[in-house]
């Protein structure tokens, strides 16, 4: 059995300075690999485990479709987002949970208030709707009324949605699980490498209709399709997929996973459990390898990453290490 993601097993990925002087430095794991699951670039362990967290949002909405859910569209994206909670978003939602013949109540995910700023200031009280992983479980609570499955025990391990998620995972990472925790929103949530990862993940970025899971297909070209749905207006993943049309899915503490339709994919994990530095590295990796043009992933690195203030102007600069930017 591996071991999780040592400090020891970490490099640097990303450095914070203010006024000239080094403040901050972000260390973690990476690793590229290319459309055969050769891995292309690693820094640092990428056998190590890490929880995937959100990121196999993705692998739980192919399980959806395996379960014999129909889904398309805006409605498919959001079995596999981290929804900003917009009014858009929770519409969808609520058509997922009108399909399945129930109310927001038998969502099990927390209580939340909406991550999309705009859609916070405007929410009267936090709810299970607003919660980022809704369309998730109310993806889930479809797949359990499609086949008859319980629906008050859908978080469980041993449920049948669960154990279909669990396979799938599996499947496409090429890897056997023998760690299982709980996720944020209760669901289960499952350790594999960074290096199985990534591979899963070039696995779906790469699938068409002629080539690879045709479920897989049907969520890539969604995502692509509707880009707003699985993060928000202005929002990283959002903003990546739009300008690159890279599938990219970010997890909770520091994971953040993206996949080119030639099947070339990242993963990586900053072991702070931090998510700033996680779009900018990703992207500075994969221009690193030619994946993504000079131009493009600086365009994007300024659309997605914050500036350093002081007094409420510029002063500094998050930026990729040395060890990220070789070639």
């Amino acid at each position: 059995m591996s071991h999780p993601l040592l400090a020891a097993e970490a490099v640097e990925l990303a450095i914070v300075s203010r006024s000239g002087f080094d403040e901050s430095r972000h260390i973690g794991a990476a690793v590229v690999v290319s459309a055969d699951g050769s891995v292309t670039r690693q820094l640092g362990n990428g056998n190590a485990l890490i929880f995937g967290r959100s990121s196999l949002k993705l692998f739980q909405a192919i399980a959806v479709l395996r379960a014999g859910v129909e889904l398309e569209g805006a409605q498919l994206v959001l079995a596999s987002a981290s929804h900003g909670g917009t009014v858009d978003h929770l519409r969808i939602v609520e058509q997922l949970l009108a399909r399945a013949w129930v109310g927001a109540e038998a969502l099990q995910c927390p209580i939340d208030w909406p991550l999309d700023g705009t859609a916070r200031h405007a929410s009267a009280a936090p709810s299970r709707l607003q919660m980022n992983c809704s369309g998730k479980h109310a993806a889930f609570l479809l797949a359990c009324v499609t086949n008859g499955w319980p629906t008050d025990t859908y978080l469980e391990q041993s449920h049948p949605l669960q154990l279909l998620i669990r396979s799938t995972i599996e499947e496409f990472t090429g890897e056997k699980i023998d760690r299982v925790g709980v996720d944020g929103c209760g669901a289960p949530v499952f350790a594999t490498s960074l290096r199985g990862l990534a591979t899963a993940v070039g696995r779906v970025a790469s699938a068409t209709g002629s080539r690879g899971d045709q479920h897989a297909a049907r969520l890539s070209a969604a995502i692509r399709e509707n880009a707003w749905a699985i993060d928000g207006v202005g929002r990283p993943n959002t903003v990546v997929i739009e300008e690159l049309g890279i599938v990219a899915k970010g997890g909770a503490e520091g994971v953040m996973v993206m996949g080119l339709a030639d099947g070339t994919a990242v993963a990586l994990k900053i072991l702070d459990g931090g998510a700033r530095a996680a779009t900018l590295v990703a992207i500075e990796l994969l221009a690193s390898i030619g994946a993504v043009a000079r131009p493009d992933a600086d365009r994007v690195i300024a659309l997605t990453t914050d500036e350093v203030l002081g007094g409420g102007v510029p002063v500094g600069r998050l930026r990729a290490s040395e060890l990220v930017l070789e070639r």
